[in-house]
């Protein structure tokens, strides 16, 4: 018998070796198929790869157990009873020898392809724009939640994972601060920021307490309890209303709200548009985020509610966690006005017969009639941070040769453990402890197609969160996706 000393090794390696292994009689080389990924680390996350079965895997999966492999992540993982196929099967009449003298039966094997809905110019643009850069980026459709292209970065080569990696290149990844073995569409938490002030501006006009033209004074800051709680313009923005209080990012206008609204009703209708919940896009093990509310701190933390908090709330810090995908979600159904389910997947072709994803129609209505009404304020609102003077991402975004919504953010950095801070110089700690950039965006604004978000950790190394989107703008116009 002979004894496996090498698990695998690639064609183009062992080919220009092979005559002369093969005149060996104490070597054996036994072909094997495994799966290859001709992009490498391009779309990482969303693909996934395929490796060997553990004993969950071929107690649960009869393919697993034949093929010893199964999708570990990703939509190799998600779509892994599509993609595995179904086994053949060859019925034979035997002898009393047990030889086979008649075959009775033949099914064969049965395989299927899928097609995504990736186009892979537009997700190699995305990976060049975040050389070097820790975050995350979301392309969508907006009427149909098809995902055009979408990253977590940085990204890391695949082919290792089915081949073999060494244990200086798992070591590298799995220590790296950039976190590159983490989803950050799906799995990264993070403090929504500003970005979540359309829908608690939303959730005001739903009151019937205050309305488009409602107006508070920012002076900088408002004391609550003998603490002050302070607007990012710490010598205010004056009288604003909630146009310009998006438009400018306002927080004392977003205090002042909150505080007259309360957070039942800013937490039911931040629910009621995806936050605290799943996608449903097709990844698995998809992060939930957190809602903050007075019920969910109760059962965290076994503590009451403090009007602090709903400031917290207002304006996306505490407590308050998403992730990029349910932000690129939820700002496509305020574009849409109704419910949108990302998603990857195309088409699915089984013997020459394809299927294509039929996403459900009947999908659940997110807005009321009074919100609907409602919400072509808020999109005025997010058109006047691109698109007027004094708007958070004016700069990046007035001169596009599309009419872009956009709303910007940022996400407080919580902690950096002893641990992390021992790990880096001075210059590298005043990096990882910087806040994060939101920017969440669709065009064309007087007709909805596109959603574009993007999530730069720590605002970046090279590039920003508004200079990104500005590119991603202009990558699609020039491929055509504005006609």
């Amino acid at each position: 018998d002979f004894i496996k000393v090498v698990d695998f090794i690639p064609y183009d390696e062992i080919i220009p070796h092979y005559s002369e292994l093969n005149l060996n009689k104490t070597i054996k080389i036994d072909p094997v198929v495994k799966r290859k990924y001709p992009f490498g680390k391009l779309a990482s996350h969303i693909i996934g790869y395929v490796g060997k079965a553990n004993l969950q895997d071929v107690q649960e999966n009869e393919i697993a157990k034949l093929s010893n492999y199964t999708g570990k992540s990703g939509i190799e993982r998600y779509y892994n009873d599509i993609l595995q196929g179904e086994k053949g099967t060859r019925v034979y009449k035997v002898n009393a020898l047990n030889q086979e003298v008649e075959q009775l039966s033949y099914t064969p094997a049965m395989s299927n392809d899928i097609e995504l809905t990736i186009d892979i110019e537009l997700q190699s643009y995305l990976t060049s724009l975040f050389e070097g850069n820790a975050g995350a980026a979301i392309i969508m459709n907006v009427n149909d939640g098809s995902i055009l292209a979408a990253g977590s970065f940085p990204e890391y080569d695949l082919n290792p994972f089915v081949t073999g990696i060494s244990f200086k290149d798992w070591d590298e990844l799995s220590n790296s601060l950039d976190h590159p073995f983490t989803n950050k569409l799906i799995n990264g938490y993070y403090p929504p920021g500003s970005v979540v002030k359309m829908g608690v501006g939303l959730s005001f006009l739903n009151s019937k307490n205050i309305s488009p033209s409602t107006q508070y004074v920012c002076n900088g800051s408002i004391e609550l309890g003998g603490r002050f709680f302070r607007c990012w313009n710490r010598s205010g923005h004056g009288p604003v209303d909630l146009k310009h209080a998006i438009k400018y990012s306002c927080d004392v206008y977003f205090y002042n709200g909150s505080l007259q609204v309360g957070i039942d009703q800013i937490s039911e209708t931040l629910s009621r548009i995806g936050f605290g919940a799943k996608t449903g896009v097709d990844l698995p093990s998809e992060f939930v985020g957190t809602l903050p509310s007075k019920e969910w701190k109760m059962q965290r933390y076994r503590q009451s509610w403090f009007q602090g908090d709903t400031l917290n709330t207002a304006i996306g810090q505490g407590n308050f966690l998403a992730t990029p995908m349910q932000i690129a979600r939820y700002t496509a159904q305020i574009a849409k006005g109704g419910e949108v389910i990302p998603h990857f997947l195309k088409s699915i072709e089984n013997n020459n017969t394809t299927i294509e994803n039929q996403m459900d129609e009947n999908k659940k209505e997110i807005f009321t009639l009074f919100e609907k009404s409602q919400l072509p304020y808020i999109r005025d609102a997010m058109y006047a941070v691109a698109n007027e003077q004094g708007g958070t991402s004016y700069r990046y975004l007035h001169n596009l040769d599309v009419k872009v919504a956009a709303k910007t953010g940022t996400a407080q950095v919580v902690g950096f453990s002893q641990t992390d801070k021992n790990r880096v110089d001075e210059k590298q700690f005043e990096y990882y402890t910087r806040s994060h950039a939101w920017l969440t965006s669709y065009a064309p604004y007087s007709k909805p197609k596109y959603v574009v978000t993007v999530l730069l950790e720590h605002g970046g190394r090279n590039i920003t969160s508004g200079a990104t989107v500005a590119k991603i703008y202009q990558k699609m116009i020039e491929l055509g996706y504005f006609k």
